[in-house]
């Protein structure tokens, strides 16, 4: 448990950092806390996103993978934060990612986050 609040956490700070270094990528609300728990809501959304859709995606694009040299993953990434964009809009959650490139360049931006933020943080069950 402990470690899935750590992973939610690192997701919430990287997608912080993704809002505030991409213009097109808006977190909108009222007060400072409700932005705070619809960015919790959102690296949960996101988090599961993760952990359901993408290992799917990677496995049928896996040959991309290889003739791409790992560079697929770019894309993939940015499927799944504009999937995670849509589902905050579901949901009513004032998140929202504007375009393929934004996304490539949030998921980017977010996987390099949330590497930094885990190697922090502390990984225990």
């Amino acid at each position: 448990m402990k470690n899935f609040v750590v992973k939610t956490i690192a997701n919430a700070g990287a997608l912080a950092v993704a809002i505030w270094l991409v213009g097109n990528i808006t977190l909108e609300g009222g007060s400072t806390g409700r932005k705070a728990l619809t960015l919790i809501l959102v690296a949960l959304i996101f988090g599961l996103v993760n952990f359901l859709v993408k290992p799917v995606v990677q496995l049928l694009t896996f040959p991309l993978f290889i003739l791409t040299l790992g560079l697929i993953t770019l894309v993939v990434n940015a499927l799944m934060l504009m999937l995670t964009s849509w589902l905050a809009g579901v949901f009513d959650l004032s998140f929202h990612v504007e375009g393929f490139w934004t996304a490539v360049l949030g998921g980017l931006i977010i996987s390099v986050v949330s590497w930094a933020l885990n190697v922090v943080l502390p990984d225990e069950n």
